[in-house]
């Protein structure tokens, strides 16, 4: 079963969404889509929090 992450589900104003096989996967394309368009050279913990709670399985 996939996974799937959206921006506006850790509430940022932005329609990006990822989806990938496994949560590893998954967040290194939320780090790669966050150094890219969010200019966030490093996810604070809490950040990275909130986007493993807003993981949901598709």
């Amino acid at each position: 079963m996939a996974k799937i992450i959206r921006c506006r589900d850790v509430g940022m104003d932005c329609d990006f969404e990822a989806r990938a096989e496994t949560e590893e996967e998954l967040l290194k394309k939320v780090a790669e889509h966050a150094g890219t368009s969010h200019e966030m050279t490093e996810i604070p913990e809490e950040v990275l929090t909130k986007v493993r709670a807003a993981i949901k399985d598709e």
